[in-house]
């Protein structure tokens, strides 16, 4: 047997067990609320963590459980937590390491639900601060003693800048400051976070992992390697005789299970039926969206082109430089106006009209009416979202009909 599989061999083979009772390849769908086990003694030992097993849905089940390790696996990290939806991911990540009074840094470049997200924190004591640019300088003037936690994504989604992971997890570190990236527009195909320095890695395995635009769910793993100060993460300190696990254990122990984030059975085998596709469905998407990229930089048809791939790109050579096999399947274009960008997107015959992104469909949106229409104008800009932004989430249709629908879309006026 090879000494360490290659990516799509990965996505098959790691972590991956047939049903133990039926020989099943794919673990079933155990579509059951509770589970029962064969004495009182057991149940206990289960509830205190002091033998394996299964008890209630809400805190695990055996088909989560494949998809997890199949996940963590992928991730390189000690132990993944699915949940509910991408959103549920973050806040639960979040929320594990701060409390009422404490701080966040992060980037301006994130998601438009992101912010609204870390925008309802602060009806609970907890400050969000952001830099447009993920520096140490930058973050110098934001960090606090109060700070516990750096938030930013491998990519920016829409303004697509590229983090520079390694660097700001030096930085995060010698401050001891817990470093949590979403890598949902880079995937674990392009990019796995934990092996360049972060401390967790959350997914919206909606997206890119799934495929196929089925089923909500979201993935937070562990790198299980950060040394933790109890005098400034004072609620670690009942977890830290779980040594690399104790993050994940006091997620489970309390925050996620309390809230009743899980993910439910149908949709995890869902994502592993996705996940087994995704390596390749990822390879063709790059290429599609590096073809497409290219094509409308050389159109004369649009006033800018977004993609990390293209060379002129401010961040292609840290792209090319920490990801591996493409640039992401995300394009954006800027066309004169928000008439115009609404134009385009309703002359397109492929391409549908959505706010989700990984599909195996091509998508298109207009991000500053939709997923960023609660931000301010400077908010906006920082995040990269202008009024005649289109983005789109290309898909594995064949490029050739992709470039002529946006042609004539673009070219009829």
């Amino acid at each position: 047997m090879a000494e360490k599989m290659r990516f799509n061999t990965a996505l098959l083979h790691r972590n991956r067990q047939s049903d133990a009772k039926t020989g099943a390849t794919m673990t079933p769908i155990y579509q059951s609320s509770a589970f029962e086990q064969e004495s009182a003694e057991k149940l206990e030992k289960i509830f205190h963590n002091t033998a394996p097993g299964f008890s209630y849905t809400r805190i695990n089940n055996p088909t989560i459980a494949e998809f997890e390790a199949r996940i963590a696996g992928l991730e390189e990290g000690t132990a993944t937590v699915a949940t509910a939806s991408g959103m549920a991911a973050i806040f639960n990540a979040v929320m594990n390491v701060v409390r009422c009074g404490d701080e966040i840094a992060a980037s301006a470049s994130l998601y438009g639900g992101t912010m609204d997200l870390f925008a309802d924190l602060k009806s609970y004591g907890i400050t969000t601060h952001y830099v447009t640019e993920m520096t140490a300088e930058a973050l110098d003037a934001v960090v606090t003693e109060r700070t516990k936690v750096i938030f930013a994504e491998t990519i920016g989604n829409p303004r697509l800048n590229v983090l520079d992971i390694p660097a700001v997890a030096e930085y995060a570190h010698t401050r001891g400051i817990f470093f949590i990236v979403d890598n949902t527009v880079a995937t674990p195909y392009l990019c796995r976070p934990l092996a360049l320095g972060a401390d967790v890695v959350i997914e919206s395995s909606s997206k890119y992992i799934n495929g196929s635009g089925n089923s909500i769910s979201g993935l937070i793993t562990d790198a299980g390697r950060f040394r933790w100060d109890v005098r400034r993460y004072p609620d670690m300190e009942p977890y830290l005789k779980m040594g690399p696990f104790a993050y994940t254990a006091k997620l489970r122990n309390a925050l996620f299970r309390d809230t009743g984030a899980c993910l439910s059975p149908f949709n995890a085998y869902l994502n592993s039926v996705g996940l087994e596709t995704f390596g390749l469905r990822m390879e063709r998407a790059c290429y599609n969206a590096l073809t497409l990229a290219e094509w409308f930089a050389s159109s004369g048809l649009v006033d800018a082109v977004g993609y990390p791939g293209l060379l002129d790109s401010p961040d292609h050579a840290l792209a090319a430089k920490q990801f591996d096999g493409g640039y992401g399947a995300m394009v954006t274009i800027r066309v004169g106006s928000k008439e115009r960008a609404f134009s385009v997107i309703n002359r397109l015959n492929y391409p549908l009209k959505v706010s989700n992104i990984g599909d195996s469909k091509t998508l298109v949106l207009h991000p500053e009416s939709t997923i960023f229409c609660h931000g301010t104008e400077e908010e906006n800009r920082r995040a990269g979202v202008y009024p005649d932004l289109i983005r789109i989430s290309v898909g594995i249709e064949d490029v050739e009909d992709l470039i002529w629908d946006f042609e004539q879309a673009l070219a009829r006026e």
